[in-house]
């Protein structure tokens, strides 16, 4: 349950937000060993006494009704213990340096029985109380606070399981009768907490000021952020069924952002992260130079840049594209939670067994990954939010659907956990993706690639083929009152014609269809895979994220006009720009 960060760019999120302040604010055990040094053991220890003291004691009141007696069949404590630096500048200056500390705990109580309890249908959150530790290892302070949390989601839950009780009695039979939650055997995994930050604070706020003032040689860039995110966190984990599970995690996180308006009033950005295990392992500054360059330049291009027409027919999408596209149009439809409930659309839930990707084409989650070939991989764990073991996921085999991300809520024909049960802080887990990998085994060079699109295109009658080479989010609809569609937001867009004209960028596109069309359209890959590192946001929260995937090139896809926008740009010229040079004469 990592603690996040303020600004998290670009995500792999359900929508894309359209302005930029809203993109800031987007911003029997399995193993046992005893705890290495470093964890807190006072934190650990206080945990696990408080949390049997109350799993004994809540339902079995002195004098009490046995008949209204309702205790506890589960129960856990889940801390986040993070510290994290941010360093962030604009416009070539430093706006803010802060070093935060906080512990957050999450107490999960279910009531009833793993069948059916407070947690079922719509009432999922009702398990979840969070409240904020005290930053030492101050024993009775830490036991007084998770006492008043576990009160306070004591009789909440009641509420709730009651409200559950009575729905049960007077709907109609629902299609998934499976349990509210799984049995798993308790895990101990007592692992090293997360070292101190190591971090020459001074060298880092001038190095992400100086990014932050290379936008200076673009006058059209309006608005422009750079952030550096340090964040060394230790998680821990009591239940009522003997887990006691503390996880590490560290990351570094370079984000450059930059905005621009064209003269029709169309914004536009561009972001692009840097991932890194520590901020020593982030891009030596002259290549962080460069990237933030190719930003501004590109943000330059695209004002200029002829604004897109509604379009049917072949296409091509980068590998960082096509992770974005897998993620988004696949991944979230995989996920085990969305394959049960009567608002789901449960695109692929009877589908187990049968062909939903060209046969050329496999499918895994595999959160154990640290890196794909030199990249970091921001969505490895070793342990899930619900205390469960990390696991390779063989989701798709050859074209045939195998399997879901599956967390402790059952679904039919699956009723263990393979752990991919994932929250953010004050969300209870659900199944999500960690490092979805996709790989090919009908892959092509780039130029063949580019010319089957030329060929695909004049098959079609059409005058060009498109080419996207970045994306930034997408929206992605599973939920069976809306149609099953989704949107996918690309930033840089290429027409690719037929008649050997140069290829020219356009703007304004937006990728729209439905899943099963667009699976079933992918003609081939390229031979080298990227990675897209993000953040994913969706019912328990967010989350961080890797997608590894080839090139696509498909026969058909589909795209729109995003909204043109209505304000102007601005009348003042920026400062230090030449035509504020010849405004001042």
């Amino acid at each position: 349950m990592p603690y996040k960060p303020s600004f998290a760019l670009p995500a792999l999120a359900p929508r894309l937000l359209p302005s930029f302040a809203a993109l800031l604010l987007a911003l029997s055990a399995t193993s046992s060993r005893a705890a290495e040094p470093n964890s807190s053991s006072v934190l650990l220890d206080t945990m696990t006494s408080e949390l049997n003291r109350a799993f004994h004691a809540l339902g079995h009141q002195p004098g009490a009704d046995p008949a209204k007696q309702l205790p506890p069949y589960f129960m856990s404590y889940s801390v986040s213990d993070a510290h994290q630096v941010n360093i962030r500048a604009e416009y070539g200056a430093l706006v803010s340096s802060a070093d935060d500390q906080a512990r957050i705990a999450d107490v999960q109580i279910r009531i009833g029985s793993p069948q059916l309890d407070n947690t079922h249908g719509t009432h999922r959150s009702s398990a979840i109380k969070s409240i904020v530790l005290p930053l030492t290892d101050d024993k009775e302070a830490i036991a007084r606070s998770l006492w008043y949390a576990t009160d306070a989601g004591y009789g909440n839950a009641i509420d709730n399981y009651l409200r559950v009780k009575t729905e049960a009695e007077v709907r109609a039979k629902e299609e998934d009768t499976s349990p509210d939650f799984s049995k798993e055997p308790p895990v101990v995994a007592l692992r090293r907490a997360a070292p101190a930050i190591v971090l020459d604070r001074a060298a880092w706020e001038k190095r992400v000021r100086e990014l932050s003032g290379v936008f200076r040689e673009y006058p059209d860039v309006y608005q422009n952020i750079v952030i550096l995110t340090v964040q060394n966190e230790t998680d821990y984990l009591v239940s009522s069924e003997g887990s006691r599970v503390v996880t590490p995690h560290v990351s570094a996180r370079l984000v450059a952002l930059a905005v621009t308006r064209a003269d029709d009033g169309m914004d536009l950005f561009r972001a692009r992260t840097f991932e890194a295990e520590t901020a020593s392992g982030l891009p030596s500054q002259a290549e962080l130079v460069a990237a933030i360059r190719d930003l501004g330049k590109s943000l330059e291009d695209l004002r200029k840049a002829p604004v897109t027409v509604p379009f049917s027919g072949p296409a091509i999408l980068s590998g960082r594209a096509a992770a974005v596209f897998f993620h988004e149009v696949l991944g979230h439809r995989l996920e085990g939670q969305r394959q049960r409930g009567d608002e789901e659309g449960q695109t692929f839930t009877k589908d187990i067994g049968k062909e939903i990707l060209p046969k050329f084409l496999s499918v895994a989650d595999d959160p154990t990954l640290e890196r794909y070939g030199k990249t970091w991989l921001n969505g490895r764990y070793t342990y899930d939010d619900e205390g469960q073991k990390a696991e390779r996921v063989e989701l798709i085999k050859d074209g045939v659907l195998k399997t879901f991300l599956m967390s402790r809520l059952p679904i039919n024909g699956f009723s263990e956990s393979n752990g991919h049960g994932r929250a953010q802080t004050g969300r209870i887990p659900t199944g999500r993706q960690g490092n979805l990998i996709i790989t090919s085994t009908k892959t092509e060079s780039d130029a063949d690639l580019r010319k089957q699109l030329i060929e695909e295109a004049k098959k079609q009658g059409k005058p060009y083929g498109l080419y996207f080479e970045d994306i930034s989010s997408g929206f992605a609809v599973t939920q069976r009152n809306s149609p099953q569609a989704f949107q996918v937001i690309p930033l840089v867009v290429y027409r690719v014609y037929v008649d050997g004209r140069p290829d020219e960028l356009v703007r304004g596109v937006s990728i729209v269809g439905t899943p099963l069309s667009a699976m079933q359209s992918i003609v081939a890959t390229d031979d080298h895979p990227e990675v897209f590192n993000g953040e994913c946001g969706a019912e328990s929260g967010t989350v961080p994220v890797s997608a590894v995937a080839p090139a696509i090139l498909l026969s058909n896809i589909e795209t729109q006009r995003q909204p043109q926008g209505t304000s102007r740009p601005p009348i003042l010229p920026i400062p230090g720009s030449p035509n504020a040079a010849k405004e001042g004469k």
